[in-house]
């Protein structure tokens, strides 16, 4: 060990006292206690120079296994080359060599005072201890100091009775040296990396575990490890990383030391506890879909992903499992989440529970181990662990996850708990292996972790497997790597299933999965003929033939061609058989007329209820709750397309990918976006599903944009609007929805010419696949917009009145309210007032509440009011406009409706300056700091401001909001970031 002793005074002046008491000619004993690590061996050298400088004469030994056997091997490294000694052997006159050791120690004293050092005597030989502990009761007669080290520390196997166990407590000094505390470690950390941060810092302290050798040694490879350009070397992830090796090789001395059977324990623990979900404190953190409830294929499941703990049904009837599973997630041991693992480490490595209760104790208070947030003992740093494991052999490691493994399952653990370790065993395990793995999935499913559904999954498609299981496992496994993003990985895990035997309906299942992850990559093509190839194998099940179809017709959106082809046999097909098509073909009918502009949100609606009541097979559900959602959004029936998208989802299979899962979520957002649900829509949650696998825009990012240019988040639309290259992006209906939120931006902006061509495009690409109906993009009265803004009345009108008439065969009042307010702005003059009119009440007079629309169609009633010198119901109208935006969160319409009124020459605040509207941008940042259950404190170290800076940030939110308590604060705030708004005057 090199360095300065640190926080070993006590110690150190314990000895000085009593060499003083020695060099007057008083002798004593002190014992140095303390576990393997802690510095007694430089503690005692310490001791030995303090001495030697005093003037004592020094004899030291120091004690080994090898010298167990040689009877006075420690007595006779103390006193020198003895002649008539050179022969003794085991079982001769002990009695009579120790009184001549001990006349030859007494020849020394006579000369002048000594230290005799003795390290780690509990390693001693059995003669040479008890003739310490005679010397001991004579040594105050002397002037002979006895300074003996021993290792004190609890180990699995109990360790013989220590040195002074047999002496009067009067007659031996001990002291314990204690490990080092945090802020001592920090400054041996400091004192040999100067530019370290405290973090760094913090991260070695935890490694050294409060021991100086282990503190050390790492500081020692470190340095060695070449260093950054600020001096700081970065923390290795594994001791494999490290040279020349010390810290292992420290590490391995502690086990040495402590035995085999504690060795054993220690190993074990760290090998369990790579199973155990990661420990954010110390680890690389890392750390919610909607599902059905039962197994993953249907009736073979083990209940709900709420509740699963393993038993008798996991055991398949194989072994002695007496409970049943009754909850997934969470704890390790038993019912808590923090179990005791006692238990399972004692069978894990074999080993008395009782024992490894003490040393699990033992080795937390040393520093070794530490709780993590969940009560569970850890190795104090990941790369302790990793230190421990090291040249433990891997056979050994897996047995002992099998053991720990089966230990939990007998236990009833938690399902994910029996099956981490199960990952880390060979294939062909226990019978009840696959079962616990497939129950694990379905619990990381719920839970939204894919990856680590994932990795159970390719375990379990380790074990021997019939191939019809193994084609539903690997669709399974396909569906869940393409949710990870892993999209090359899912389809060739989706090819595999489709060329293994299956009964039909798993075969659909597998082709709609593989075409799913292939349309969503751009090669349409390639999905339709997996469909096709696998509709031609159905016959016999016309029922499934149509679910494929209805598939088909789904995925074709993503490529015009495909799609007008498509179509184009499903019109033909539903004039003549409609039958043929079955509900979701003839729903999907209804959507195709509806953006066609050839019927009626009142005629669809019909048609869709009608097809909803009628019984559908399973499979084919999906497609009909999904696309009768989709018209019901249309048709600003929300509440009923919110429940059809829910029971959608809840439909769909957690563990296999489905294009109506992407398309129902899009119409959750899109419904969200007619309620003028901004905070939901720029939700992260939101916005992330197996899209994640796409290379373009999704509706979602369009809705985002179109939420962040409401709220007046400027810079972050502009980043968001230029987030996609839209050259590269694959042709489909998507990329055309953003391509009109970024016209929407872009307008906002100012870039009017950007926009213009952006809304134009949009138009374009959405004709030809015969979307003229403005219910989807209303891009004619958005381009009509921005050609008023630049002079172009004649073609502003043309559109308006084009959309108008488009509007009115919907005839919803968002849509119809919108052209007429279009309409009207480019109309002007009196008609164009009642146009304007016309617009505001019908969209008052709609059955929903149509958000921004009416906002708009207030404003435009409020400028031509102006215009026509009307200023008092001018004013009314855009006080309306601007309240309705305050409440809305609608930022820049709030600004416009502002600047409106400041144009009529209104002095007075158009709103009350209270709302969430009102907040600056710094008050509303720290208001969701506080509101997301942050301190004072923190809040001011996270923004960099003084702390009476947050306090009077909140005081004033808080009067903004009308609230008197910080549990208040989520409540109140609402979606808008209003520091971009100027305020509004009334009159």
């Amino acid at each position: 060990m090199t360095g300065p002793l640190r926080e070993r005074d006590d110690a150190q002046a314990l000895v000085a006292g009593e060499t003083e008491r020695a060099r007057a000619g008083t002798g004593g004993f002190v014992l140095l206690r303390g576990a393997t690590g802690t510095g007694r061996t430089a503690v005692l050298e310490r001791a030995a120079r303090h001495a030697a400088g005093r003037g004592l004469r020094v004899l030291h030994a120091r004690c080994s296994p090898e010298d167990t056997a040689v009877p006075f091997a420690t007595v006779l490294q103390l006193l020198g080359p003895v002649p008539e000694f050179t022969d003794l052997t085991p079982g001769g006159d002990d009695r009579g060599s120790a009184a001549r050791l001990w006349r030859l120690l007494r020849s020394y004293a006579d000369e002048g005072p000594l230290l005799v050092a003795v390290d780690d005597v509990h390693l001693a030989d059995d003669p040479s201890r008890r003739w310490l502990l005679e010397a001991a009761r004579r040594l105050d007669r002397l002037p002979v100091l006895l300074v003996a080290t021993e290792r004190s520390q609890y180990d699995i196997d109990p360790r013989p009775a220590g040195l002074t166990q047999a002496l009067s407590p009067s007659l031996v000094r001990t002291h314990t040296l204690a490990p080092l505390g945090d802020a001592a470690a920090a400054g041996i950390v400091r004192a040999a990396f100067p530019g370290a941060g405290p973090r760094w810092t913090a991260q070695c302290v935890r490694a050294g575990a409060g021991s100086p050798l282990l503190l050390h040694a790492l500081l020692d490879d470190l340095r060695g490890a070449g260093s950054a350009p600020d001096g700081v070397p970065p923390l290795p992830a594994t001791c494999a990383e490290l040279y020349p090796g010390s810290y292992p090789a420290a590490v391995s001395w502690w086990l040495n030391s402590a035995g085999t059977a504690t060795a054993d324990v220690a190993r074990c623990l760290a090998a369990l506890e790579q199973a155990w979900p990661q420990d954010p404190d110390t680890d690389a953190g890392r750390l919610p879909a909607e599902t059905g409830v039962g197994g993953l294929w249907g009736g073979a499941g083990a209940g709900g992903p709420d509740g699963l703990r393993v038993g008798r049904d996991a055991g398949g009837g194989h072994g002695p499992f007496p409970e049943t599973y009754a909850d997934g997630r969470g704890g390790l041991w038993g019912g808590a989440d923090a179990g005791d693992p006692v238990d399972l480490l004692a069978e894990a490595a074999g080993a008395d529970p009782a024992r490894v209760a003490g040393w699990l104790a033992a080795m937390t208070r040393l520093g070794l181990l530490r709780r993590d947030a969940s009560g569970r003992p850890r190795y104090a740093h990941p790369l302790l662990r990793d230190a421990v494991l090291t040249g433990w052999p891997r056979p050994r490691r897996e047995a002992a996850h099998r053991a720990a493994a089966e230990a939990s399952l007998r236990r009833g653990g938690r399902v994910e708990a029996v099956a981490r370790h199960l990952l880390r065993t060979p294939a062909a395990g226990p019978p009840w292996a696959l079962r616990v793995l497939r129950d694990a999935v379905t619990v990381a499913v719920h839970d939204a972790r894919p990856a680590d559904a994932v990795a159970y999954l390719r375990r379990a498609l380790d074990e021997p497997l019939a191939d019809d299981l193994r084609q539903r496992l690997l669709t399974e496994l396909g569906s869940l790597e393409y949710a990870s993003a892993d999209a090359p990985a899912a389809i060739a895990r989706l090819a595999e299933a489709q060329h293994l035997p299956a009964e039909p309906r798993n075969r659909v299942r597998t082709a709609v999965a593989l075409g799913t992850a292939l349309a969503a990559r751009g090669e349409i093509r390639t999905a339709m003929d997996v469909l096709r190839r696998t509709e031609g194998r159905l016959s016999g099940h016309p029922g499934l033939a149509r679910t494929v179809q209805a598939a088909g017709a789904l995925l074709s959106d993503e490529d015009l061609a495909t799609r007008q082809e498509v179509y184009r046999s499903l019109c033909e097909t539903g004039e003549h058989t409609p039958e043929v098509l079955g509900t979701a073909g003839q729903a999907l009918l209804v959507r195709y007329g509806a953006t066609a502009g050839l019927i009626s949100a009142e005629e669809a609606m019909t048609r869709v209820r009608a097809l909803l009541a009628q019984p559908g097979d399973p499979l084919a559900e999906p497609y009909l709750l999904g696309t009768a959602a989709a018209v019901a959004q249309w048709a600003d029936e929300l509440d009923e397309a919110e429940r059809l998208v829910e029971r959608g989802l809840a439909g769909q299979h957690p563990a296999l990918l489905h294009p109506m899962q992407h398309a129902l979520l899009n119409t959750r957002a899109d419904i969200a976006a007619a309620r003028g649900d901004h905070a939901r829509l720029l939700a992260d949650d939101w916005r992330s599903d197996t899209a994640a696998s796409r290379t373009g825009p999704t509706n979602r990012d369009a809705h985002a944009l179109l939420a962040l240019v409401h709220t007046g988040r400027t810079e972050e639309a502009e980043r968001l609007a230029h987030a996609f290259d839209l050259r590269r992006a694959p042709e489909g209906w998507e990329v055309n929805r953003f391509l009109y939120a970024r016209g929407v931006q872009r307008a906002a902006a100012g870039d009017v010419v950007g926009a213009v061509h952006d809304f134009l495009e949009c138009g374009r690409r959405q004709t030809a696949r015969d979307v003229v109906s403005p219910v989807v993009t209303p891009w004619r009265t958005a381009v009509a917009e921005c050609r008023l803004a630049l002079g172009g009345g004649q073609e502003a009108l043309a559109l308006a009145t084009e959309e108008l008439r488009l509007a009115r065969v919907w005839n919803t009042p968002r849509t119809v309210g919108r052209a007429l307010r279009v309409l009207g702005t480019a109309t002007g003059g009196r008609r164009g007032l009642k146009l304007a009119e016309d617009a505001v009440r019908t969209l008052r007079e709609g059955p929903v509440d149509t958000g921004t629309e009416l906002i708009e169609a207030l404003l435009a009633q409020g400028r031509q009011l102006l215009a026509a010198g009307e200023r008092g119901r001018a004013r009314d109208r855009l006080r309306e406009a601007a309240e309705l935006a305050e409440r809305k969160g609608a930022v820049r319409l709030l600004g416009l409706a502002g600047q409106a009124l400041r144009d009529s020459g209104a002095r007075s605040p158009a709103t009350a300056g209270t709302g969430s509207g009102a907040l600056t941008g710094s008050e509303r940042r720290i208001a969701e700091l506080a509101a997301a259950g942050r301190t004072n404190t923190e809040i001011a170290d996270l923004l960099h401001l003084a702390r009476r800076t947050v306090e009077t940030h909140l005081t004033s939110t808080y009067r903004k909001l009308r609230i008197r308590r910080r549990t208040e604060l989520p409540a109140a705030l609402g979606p808008a970031r209003p520091h971009e708004a100027r305020p509004v005057a009334r009159d």
